[in-house]
């Protein structure tokens, strides 16, 4: 599998249509066909990761931001505990973005995002991002069209700073069709373990599902640049969003290749030390 093989399959596509722009969510456009495979390839993957985060999280000069977004059900609590599983916590910064607080709402809407950003090392996640802001606050009204029109460039710009401050984008839209969010509606129904993810409110969402995926496309084509990319991340099958996610990470940290940092101190002067303690 090339270094940028999954990179390129998954980049979000040019075009008018959601149908075209976004693919099939159930389809398996690069990498493994069957759970089983995949299963066994994240197996190797998990050990890549081990070794490119630890040089990551010892050199400390350079950080990764996973973007996660998606309709309620795609799976970014999914994708966080198996595919960012493979990753040693103690190097992982996740933050989940709610509803604002009326504290947050009185700054402009990236001012919690800044305050929530990975520091050198880390490999920082997003449940959910400053995309709610074209998401959530276009469908619902939130604020006037002028304001969130106006977001999209403030979106890039700011990902640029990021990009120009050491940080590592990786923007993935969980896509999943609405067939497959009622099944995993009707399961947290069906599951007295998973009562507590059913929220009634995500039926709201779900009635206006043309209108979020408008918003959606525009957001992936107005926002995706080769300084942070998006890619629309097939999620029906959990099992190939988790490797899709876990390869994205991976073909990224083998092209930012971190390095260990070299001693401030003479080594066989320490191993000498240490001998005769």
């Amino acid at each position: 599998m090339g270094i940028d093989r999954v990179r390129d399959a998954l980049r979000v596509r040019s075009g008018s249509k959601p149908s075209k722009v976004l693919g099939k969510p159930g389809d398996f456009p690069v990498g493994p066909t069957s759970k089983s495979n995949a299963a066994k390839q994240l197996v190797s993957t998990g050990e890549k990761l081990d070794k490119l985060q630890e040089a990551l999280y010892a050199g400390a000069e350079k950080s990764v931001l996973l973007v996660l977004q998606g309709m309620d059900t795609s799976g970014k609590g999914g994708t966080i505990r198996h595919a960012c599983g493979l990753i040693n916590p103690q190097g992982l910064h996740i933050k989940s973005f709610k509803k604002p607080t009326r504290a947050e709402l009185r700054h402009d809407f990236l001012w919690r995002i800044r305050r929530a950003l990975p520091t050198p090392g880390q490999i920082g996640v997003f449940d959910r991002s400053h995309y709610e802001d074209v998401l959530i606050a276009r469908v619902d009204s939130l604020v006037a069209e002028d304001i969130w029109q106006a977001r999209y460039d403030q979106i890039n710009t700011f990902e640029q700073e990021l990009a120009d401050s050491g940080i590592t984008l990786i923007k993935c839209f969980l896509h999943i069709s609405p067939e497959e969010q009622r099944k995993r509606l009707e399961a947290r129904l069906l599951r007295p373990e998973k009562h507590w993810k059913y929220n009634p409110a995500d039926l709201d969402a779900r009635s206006k599902w043309p209108a979020y995926q408008q918003a959606y496309l525009e957001a992936l084509q107005r926002c995706d640049t080769d300084t942070a990319p998006w890619y629309v991340v097939p999620s029906d099958h959990k099992w190939y969003r988790n490797w899709a996610v876990s390869q994205l990470l991976l073909e990224t940290l083998e092209q930012l290749d971190p390095q260990y940092p070299e001693p401030d101190f003479d080594v066989e002067t320490e191993l000498e030390r240490v001998r005769a303690s």
